[in-house]
């Protein structure tokens, strides 16, 4: 981060001034293997206008009882939006599943303004999942379908249930079926282990890509959502850049060059990413091809130029510190000349942009340290959506409406999210060990 390089002398005490693109970094571990750590989220902050629901617990078929609780997870995500306020499961007047007719006055009289039912029936090895979303008012079906799942894939379809709940009444593609990257760090007397991780959405079904003695840097994903760039230094003395295949495990070395080679961003086509490099002397900007290697120069000032970000196929969004301080700047990937797009305050640096291009996240330095604040890029408006001191590390969910970023809690590193508005805001903690470098999956169908 551009930020852990020039914020030194402002916060030589804190925590997050641990590492460099110099730091060392080798891998002690390559592969997928699975962790017990789970991400448990808090909302600290719900949305004052959010939409009252009714989810009624899917009817069963099966005996036993269902390996997931579909109605529960799809509640939790809805929730957890702050969009949404789920009716309490105790205060329900009835329980219908899906084919059933309901009685749409005495949801409305519940206070519900839509009703979600739903029934999963087991079939052999796999189930079947249905379910119906209705406007209640307008007594209408907004929704509904059926699919065929495994045990395995029973949470991703409760997850896919959020999603067209969300989509269906809000206008806007829900994201609770992807997933999130981070690092993390557990302490073992005075060893430290760093693992890169991947989770769901919701911080559930957590597995470790890799794992390292020596602290992981800056994961980014690939649009197609296989394919995770970051930063290591296996032979202690020159960093690399690598591409690790989420699926196959399969890892590709591309670049390492004298000096730091960091920060890679993918091109929105998948087929460049946008690094820091110093083999020419100063930390400046390049794109380098995945298939071939090959690097093309962007930048060119004697200042430090770092951390780019595409807004889209032709531009690029960086941190610099040419105006004396670190602040955001656009070029285009083909290179030529660069225009300050941040002056409020005189620290504005790592930036994150929406998958519209429309709104960049980044860290803002203030008087009471740092926090996450936001730049529309068309209307030219600025806010602080946090309040903490050592708020770092932004990553937009693909749809745009959430922010997932580091920062600390009782001492502790940690993840927040925060909504565009900064109306929701949430608080996620690893059940061992810190959190730290998320970066949220894309889309990927």
């Amino acid at each position: 981060m551009f930020s852990k390089w020039f914020t030194q002398a402002k916060r030589s005490t804190a925590r997050k001034v641990v590492v460099s693109l110099l730091s060392v970094v080798c891998l002690w571990l390559v592969g997928s293997s699975a962790a017990v750590a789970v991400i448990e989220i808090e909302i600290t902050q719900g949305g004052e206008s959010a939409i009252p629901i009714a989810i009624v617990p899917f009817g069963w078929e099966g005996g036993g009882s269902p390996p997931a609780d579909v109605a529960g997870i799809v509640s939790a995500d809805l929730q957890r939006s702050g969009n949404f306020s789920p009716l309490n499961s105790d205060d329900l007047i009835g329980r219908p599943v899906s084919g059933d007719k309901p009685r749409f006055g005495n949801w409305r009289i519940a206070g519900a303004e839509f009703l979600l039912i739903g029934a999963i029936d087991k079939s052999g090895e796999n189930f079947n999942v249905e379910f119906q979303l209705f406007d209640v008012s307008q007594q209408r079906l907004l929704s509904g379908f059926n699919f065929k799942v495994t045990t395995q894939t029973l949470r991703n379809a409760a997850h896919q249930i959020a999603d067209e709940v969300y989509e269906e009444v809000l206008g806007i593609r829900g994201a609770f079926n992807t997933q999130i990257a981070f690092v993390s760090v557990e302490r073992e007397g005075s060893k430290k282990s760093y693992k890169l991780q991947l989770a769901d959405a919701d911080g559930q079904n957590p597995q470790a890509m890799l794992t390292s003695p020596r602290p992981i840097l800056s994961p980014s994903w690939a649009p197609d959502g296989v394919r995770i760039a970051y930063v290591s230094f296996e032979n202690r003395n020159r960093s690399a850049i690598y591409v690790q295949d989420r699926q196959q495990g399969s890892r590709k070395k591309l670049i390492s060059k004298e000096g730091i080679n960091g920060a890679p961003s993918w091109s929105p086509d998948g087929r460049r990413l946008a690094v820091t490099l110093s083999f020419e002397g100063n930390p400046d900007i390049y794109v380098l091809n995945v298939d071939d290697g090959q690097t093309r120069r962007i930048t060119t000032s004697p200042a430090i130029d770092t951390e780019a970000v595409w807004a889209d196929d032709d531009t690029l969004i960086f941190t610099s510190d040419r105006s004396g301080g670190p602040q955001l700047y656009e070029v285009s990937s083909s290179g030529g000349r660069a225009e300050r797009i941040t002056f409020e305050g005189s620290y504005n640096a790592s930036a994150s942009v929406s998958s519209d291009g429309t709104n960049v996240a980044f860290v803002h330095g203030s008087d009471i340290g740092f926090q996450i604040g936001t730049f529309d890029r068309e209307l030219g408006l600025f806010q602080t959506l946090t309040d903490g001191s050592l708020d770092e590390s932004p990553s937009f969910a693909p749809n745009g409406q959430m922010i997932i970023y580091a920062t600390e809690k009782g001492g502790r590193e940690t993840l927040g999210a925060v909504s565009l508005d900064g109306s929701v805001v949430q608080s996620l903690s690893l059940d061992t060990g810190g959190v730290r470098e998320p970066a949220w999956s894309p889309f990927t169908n």
